[in-house]
Order: structure tokens, then C-alpha cells, then sequence
């Protein structure tokens, strides 16, 4: 393999999670008559522009052009899309009418925010039944994978954006550098380009290990981004921390020669990945020898509730949660089933560990001792709306950043 960023040819692998259904590939029951379809999940470190990066492709069209992830399901997320709407309207100075466009608009929560604010929305989401969705609540939505056929379309119906957004999909592009010169094709010259990426550092300092999967092909730090937009003659001039995804990163790039400086947060940011050592193999070594350790305590911990006679079913059931089951080999036998509150998701079987996902009313019916909370980045949020659970003796066990355990209420 080479590094999709700067080519080198010999990416060092760290990681194995094994070889591993697709991790939003949920089955209906007529599936399991089929064999279900892995690949290699892998992690490989670039020593010459420090991106880390999975080193197995599945064409995108296996996974994105039916999709089950919905961004409107939780309130966190709408909130969070409120505040980068706003933030982003800021940053990029935009009047009413100018146009911002969406890389990978899903169901079009963000464009919504953005025409609240009065700004003119396209969004691009290659998932047929988002798309749909998305006209469906007055979002224009092109149906089609981000490149150049669907760049010419925009410019030819609206001219080019004022601002460029893509929320936790750029990591899922391949050929990341034809992907920027695009967004700089359809960019207005003074415009701006917003990601939202999860934080690679963030990564290895918390273990967040199942964010790992076959459509997150790339893993950024501020270092590997600096590169590659360094290829496309772009340049970063503002980042910040977010919570979102365990941990995210929110970056504004512009073309070079934009007047707006770079601001200490660029090289804030760069200086303090390179004091941790995210340049060297070993820290990355060290991550993948952390991550069997983690997989080992979980599952301990759940037999042994199984030991005691004691029920585990799943709140949530996002892509990383069928990482986690299917890499600590948890299914049927220890765990009943998956309460999930994306009604895309329900009546389905999570790929790989095979629980049905069911409506959170089967837990009034009849709730599990435990609760294995694998969207565990809403933990709060789920506790909060299920506290009447706990009162009548739930417990919840919550795997990362760090196992803990949620008992009554006090």
C-alpha cells in the first residue's frame, strides 16, 4: 500500500481488529442465509506525513449508497449543529443568500441551521434514501457521490460556496487529495472550508479504539492535515476542539493568499501533537497493545455478570458499537438485544454479533438487568432519559473512554 496523503510507500501496519463485517451493514433475516461479507480491519502509520490510515478499501458504493445513520436522531447533535452553523457563518462573514454547501448532508440537519440563518443550502449525500429525506424537509439535496460531476452540478445551478462543509465524512474519502482540489474548485475565493473530523489524539489518549471502522479510512491529526492541504496550495487558519465522536476536530481551511492570518490555535495545536510523539511508530504501538487490554477487561467484566444469572442488553447501536462486539466477539450468547432510537435501525440484526435492534418500548416490557451502552458518547443524554430505568434497578455498563458503571440513581 501507499499513503493517500504523500504517497510513501510503506505505511507501517500497528493495528489489527481482525476481519470484520461493515459496520452500518445491518441484516434483515432473510440475510443470514448469506454469507456475510469482511474485511480486513486494519490500522498502518505513515512515518513521512503522519497519517494513520486503514489498509483494506471497500468500494465506497458497498457502504454509503443505502445508509442507516441518521444526525438528527439526538438532541446533542442538533445542538451541535445549531453552533457550528452559527460559527461558521461568523468565520466566513456570509450574507443572507450566500451559498453553503454540504459534503455528505445526510438527512440535511446541518443546511437547516444554515437557512435558518438565511443562507442558500445544497446539499451532496451519495445515500439515495437521505437524499430523499432531505428534499423531503426542503433541504436541495444532490444525489450523488462528492467529485466532479456533482461539483459541475452545483456550479451550474448556484455558482460557487461562500463556505464548504463536511461534518465526520471526510475521513471516508480515498483519494482525499482529488477530493480537495474539488472543494477548491467549487470554493468562492475568499470562501471557507469547515471539517469536523474525529481527533486522532484524542484517539489514543482515551482508547476510543471503535471509531475504527471500514468507512473511516483516514485517522487526522493537525499535522496530517497541514499536508495534505498543502497539496492543493490551501492552508489551515483556525482549529478547535470539540466533544463530539469521543473527540473531534474542527478545522477552517482557505486558499493560500486569503488575508485572514493563521491563529495560534494552528501551531497550538501541531506543537502539541509533536510533544506527545504522534511523528514516532511507538506511541502507536503502544495504543494497539492498550487496545487488547481494554477488549479483555470488557469482556470479563461482562461474563461475569452473566456468571452471576444476571440479563445485558445494548442501548444504541452506531457503527462503532458493532466494532466493539464484534472485536471483543460479545453476540447472542452473553447479550439479548440492541434498544435503538434511529427507526431506520429497528427490525434489523446488528452485522456481525446478530442481536435484534428493537424499539426502546421493549425496555418498559421488559428491561435487562444491564445496560451496555454502546453510544456511549450520549451516555448522559441516555441516562438522563431513561433515570426511571435505574430507579427500578437497571445498572449501566459504559466500555470507553474508561469502563464504568452507572447504578441508581441517588
Amino acid at each position: 500500500m501507499r499513503c493517500r496523503i504523500c504517497d510513501h510507500p510503506a505505511p507501517e501496519k500497528f493495528l489489527s481488529l481482525g476481519t470484520l463485517p461493515l459496520a452500518n451493514n445491518f441484516l434483515k433475516a432473510e440475510d443470514f442465509s448469506r454469507p456475510e461479507p469482511r474485511y480486513p480491519l486494519e490500522l498502518a502509520f505513515c512515518p513521512q506525513c503522519s497519517l494513520v490510515q486503514l489498509t483494506e478499501v471497500v468500494p465506497p458504493e458497498v457502504m454509503f449508497r443505502h445508509y442507516v445513520y441518521v444526525t438528527s436522531t439526538t438532541k446533542t447533535f442538533q445542538e451541535h449543529f445549531r453552533i457550528l452553523a452559527e460559527e461558521v457563518t461568523r468565520i466566513a462573514t456570509l450574507s443572507p443568500g450566500d451559498l453553503v454547501v454540504d459534503i455528505g448532508s445526510n438527512d440535511g440537519l446541518l443546511l437547516k441551521r444554515f437557512k435558518a440563518l438565511g443562507a442558500a443550502v445544497v446539499g451532496i449525500e451519495p445515500a439515495a434514501n437521505l437524499a430523499k429525506m432531505a428534499e423531503g424537509s426542503g433541504i436541495e439535496t444532490v444525489n450523488a457521490f462528492f467529485g466532479k460531476d456533482a461539483v459541475d452540478e452545483v456550479l451550474r445551478r448556484h455558482g460557487k460556496a461562500r463556505a464548504i462543509t463536511a461534518t465526520n465524512v471526510f475521513a471516508h474519502m480515498h483519494d482525499v487529495k482529488s477530493a480537495v482540489t474539488m472543494v477548491k474548485e467549487l470554493l468562492a475565493e475568499e470562501g471557507v472550508f469547515a471539517i469536523e473530523v474525529q481527533s486522532l489524539p484524542d484517539m489514543l489518549e482515551k482508547m476510543t479504539f471503535d471509531n475504527i471502522y471500514h468507512e473511516h479510512l483516514s485517522y487526522f491529526s493537525v499535522l496530517s492535515l497541514t499536508e495534505l492541504f498543502q497539496t492543493a496550495d490551501m492552508e489551515i487558519f483556525h482549529v478547535e476542539h470539540v466533544e463530539s465522536h469521543g473527540g473531534s476536530l474542527r478545522v477552517y481551511i482557505q486558499q493560500k493568499g486569503v488575508k485572514r492570518r493563521a491563529e495560534p490555535s494552528v501551531e497550538r495545536f501541531r506543537e502539541r501533537e509533536r510533544s506527545v510523539g504522534m511523528k514516532d511508530i511507538r506511541i502507536y504501538r503502544d495504543f494497539a497493545r492498550r487496545v487488547t487490554e481494554v477488549r479483555d477487561s470488557l469482556v470479563q467484566r461482562v461474563r461475569s455478570i452473566r456468571s452471576e444469572g444476571k440479563t445485558i442488553a445494548c442501548y444504541g447501536a452506531p457503527a462503532k458499537g458493532n466494532t466493539l462486539l464484534c472485536y471483543c466477539g460479545l453476540g447472542n450468547e452473553e447479550l439479548q438485544f440492541v434498544v435503538e432510537d434511529n427507526p431506520l435501525k429497528v427490525g434489523l440484526y446488528t452485522p456481525g454479533s446478530h442481536l435484534p435492534v428493537v424499539d426502546r418500548s421493549v425496555l418498559e416490557d421488559r428491561p435487562p438487568d444491564w445496560l451496555l451502552i454502546l453510544a456511549w458518547n450520549f451516555a448522559d443524554e441516555i441516562a438522563s432519559k431513561t433515570q426511571h430505568l435505574r430507579e427500578r434497578g437497571v445498572r449501566f455498563l459504559v466500555p470507553l473512554p474508561k469502563l464504568r458503571e452507572i447504578g441508581k440513581p441517588s
